[in-house]
């Protein structure tokens, strides 16, 4: 991957530029935000937007864009952190997995077939259910639902790396087990799995705001894209604004996240990744 190939790679580019707008209003979304976003007046209900409600007013008077700007960094933040999880924790196993005894292999995978018995929504919501609707159990299930899918992959590729000659003719120097997987085995294996992390955050965002709208998520009065879609469907006729502001700033995350996964599968040269 060369400088001139990024530049050159209208997907990377643009991906990044979108995710890095939306980072950088997560972070710096409460001294952005115009109005307090807990603020109840219910004297200015359903304003249309304005000059002083840019994106309007919901149900209970209170600031769409100051809501949304606060809710940028639970959702964003959130689906990036347990993309990292997912990645470290399916990393890692596989890694342990590939490059362990057969019987180690054999128990992780057998874990892993178990878990993966399982539909990983339908495993995220029982996990729910069973600690209790909050953001620490929707992070705790979505982390629990996908990370077998990183693992299998890991250790699939890690297998196939294992045969390469050099590899094999640093096992017959003698180089130990982790300098061998470190030197040898993670540089191969990471930048798929990066790539994989990348598309897979759009993903993680829309399965963590349809949480969010189940009310399985962030609790109110907490802003989240998620949340804000679930209070204005009651008034998707009468104050269609409410779902276009969270609307608009789900769809334009996920797109930006796909766009940057696909850029840096160009730039990197890896084929399409198939976690299945």
């Amino acid at each position: 991957m060369s400088w001139a190939g990024i530049f050159h790679n209208k997907s990377l580019l643009l991906g990044g530029a979108l995710i890095g707008f939306l980072l950088i209003t997560a972070i710096a979304g409460p001294g952005l935000s115009p109005n307090d976003p807990f603020q109840i007046d219910l004297t200015h209900r359903f304003e249309p937007p304005c000059q002083t409600y840019l994106f309007g007013t919901d149900h209970l008077g209170r600031c769409v864009l100051s809501r949304l700007l606060w809710g940028s960094g639970i959702s964003l933040g959130s689906s990036v952190c347990i993309t990292a999880v997912i990645m470290c924790l399916g990393l890692g196993i596989g890694i342990m997995s590939g490059m362990g005894s057969q019987r180690v292999d054999f128990i992780i995978m057998r874990m892993v077939d178990m878990l993966l018995s399982f539909p990983s929504l339908v495993l995220t919501l029982g996990i729910i259910g069973a600690l209790g609707p909050s953001l620490f159990s929707a992070a705790v299930g979505i982390c629990m639902g996908w990370w077998p899918v990183y693992a299998r992959l890991v250790r699939g590729m890690v297998l196939s790396a294992r045969e390469k000659e050099f590899v094999t003719a640093a096992r017959l120097t003698g180089t130990s087990g982790i300098r061998m997987t470190t030197r040898h085995i993670l540089p191969q294996v990471l930048p798929p799995v990066l790539v994989l992390a990348s598309l897979e955050t759009g993903t993680m965002i829309l399965v963590f705001s349809g949480l969010g709208f189940l009310g399985l998520g962030v609790q109110p009065p907490q802003p989240e894209w998620g949340a804000m879609l679930n209070e204005a469907r009651t008034y998707i006729f009468t104050a269609p604004y409410l779902m276009i502001a969270p609307g608009a700033a789900i769809f334009t995350a996920v797109l930006g996240f796909s766009m940057l996964g696909e850029g840096l599968r160009q730039a990197m040269q890896i084929k399409a990744v198939n976690p299945w």
